[in-house]
């Protein structure tokens, strides 16, 4: 990326430093001229465009020559990029698990339509989804055709209630962002208290500190005296704060006491509370991930993270296409991929644990099992070990029966 990032600032210099644009105004302005010229007096118009067609080339001329380096400098950048980006085939899809499952790539582009807030957009993939299933349900035999389960997940994003939900969401959104008015998201998350405190969740508290810190900086009338902000904070914290009380005592007060420092704030131990640059765009990104949770979804959109997940894979996968061509060998595992993906932990979401000793991935259907003496392995190993009697650990001298071993949950 060196090379590329090298031919990038190059080229931006050029074309920030090139004569072309005032080359052409000059073309430009010869020419405007010559037209003022002939619609003054038209008899004149023979010795204008003779006169004008020597510095009209000489204009042109200069044009290109200052070009030139331009030119040069894009056909280096593009090169730069072709080496470092070279084209590749994807991986063939052969293996392709999700082909027999129509209805649930389907229900992904529809979510992730409406998480972005492209409802129309949402309304006419569904609309189009409808019409096809409808022309497809009746099969050769003139019966109609099952559907998978998730068909019915499709339907109730089709009724318009998860529309609703999500117009809702930026509704809110668009207020706290665009507006900074933070009360219609604190009145939905007092609609929902119950089942933010059962998460666990801080975002109530988290859009009243914020509010109080707004009205302490002067909330709309930000050129208004410090005086009537921090009245306006201390009223507000005597109505709102009672309910935070005493989960959040020490934040309240941390939030009260910051105003005997009002004249120095920037000194002061709060200073990162009633100056964070970031706080507008965290507590959005709360409410975002607390309102997807209340409706039983993830806060990224699984068609991205997987489509990501994918970009980040593909390098591998293309390599691992490479090597098994030349060896002549197939992919023969269904359920796991050949090699390790290297993900970010974000995207890292179960925990997944090998047998010892078959060297297998554990699944639902064989789990992981913990022995007496605290070794793991897999059900389907300690069912070879055993055989149904008592067997010893391969870890260890100690010996114990299958039905002592206990399923471990990752």
């Amino acid at each position: 990326m060196d090379l590329v990032q090298k031919e990038h600032e190059r080229l931006w210099k050029r074309l920030q430093s090139s004569k072309g644009i005032s080359d052409v105004q000059a073309t430009i302005d010869l020419l405007q001229e010559a037209r003022d010229t002939i619609a003054a007096d038209p008899t004149k118009a023979s010795i204008t465009l003779a006169k004008l067609q020597n510095p009209v080339k000489a204009s042109f001329d200069a044009t290109n020559e200052s070009l030139k380096e331009t030119h040069s400098s894009l056909n280096k950048y593009t090169k730069a990029l072709d080496k470092l980006f070279k084209d590749r085939p994807l991986p063939s899809i052969e293996y392709d698990a999700l082909s027999s499952s129509p209805a649930l790539v389907n229900r992904a582009i529809a979510m992730h339509l409406l998480r972005e807030g492209q409802f129309s957009v949402a309304a006419t993939f569904l609309s189009e989804v409808s019409e096809k299933m409808a022309s497809a349900q009746p099969g050769n035999d003139g019966q109609g055709r099952p559907e998978d389960a998730d068909a019915l997940s499709l339907e109730q994003i089709q009724s318009g209630e998860i529309r609703k939900q999500f117009a809702n969401m930026y509704e809110i959104l668009h207020e706290l962002k665009e507006e900074s008015n933070l009360l219609p998201a604190i009145q939905w998350a007092r609609e929902h208290r119950e089942a933010l405190e059962a998460r666990g969740s801080n975002l109530e508290f988290e859009l009243c500190r914020l509010q109080f810190v707004w009205l302490f900086h002067g909330g709309k009338d930000r050129q208004g005296s410090f005086v009537s902000g921090r009245q306006a904070a201390l009223e507000y914290a005597r109505r709102e704060f009672h309910v935070f009380l005493p989960r959040y005592q020490r934040e309240v007060q941390q939030l009260i006491g910051a105003m005997a420092f009002c004249p120095n704030l920037e000194d002061s131990p709060y200073r990162a509370i009633f100056n964070n640059p970031t706080a507008w765009t965290d507590v959005a990104h709360s409410f975002t991930r607390e309102f997807c949770s209340l409706l039983g979804l993830s806060a990224d959109s699984p068609l991205y993270i997987a489509a990501t997940a994918g970009a980040i894979a593909l390098p591998t996968l293309l390599k691992l296409q490479t090597i098994m061509k030349a060896k002549r060998t197939e992919w023969t595992s269904q359920n796991e991929l050949p090699v390790e993906i290297p993900l970010p932990p974000s995207y890292l979401f179960h925990s997944i644990f090998v047998c010892p000793v078959s060297k297998e991935q554990t699944t639902d259907q064989n789990p992981p099992m913990m022995m007496p003496c605290g070794h793991v392995i897999a059900q389907e190993s300690l069912t070879r070990l055993s055989k149904g009697s008592k067997f010893k650990c391969p870890y260890c001298p100690n010996e114990s029966h299958p039905r002592d071993a206990r399923k471990v949950f990752l």
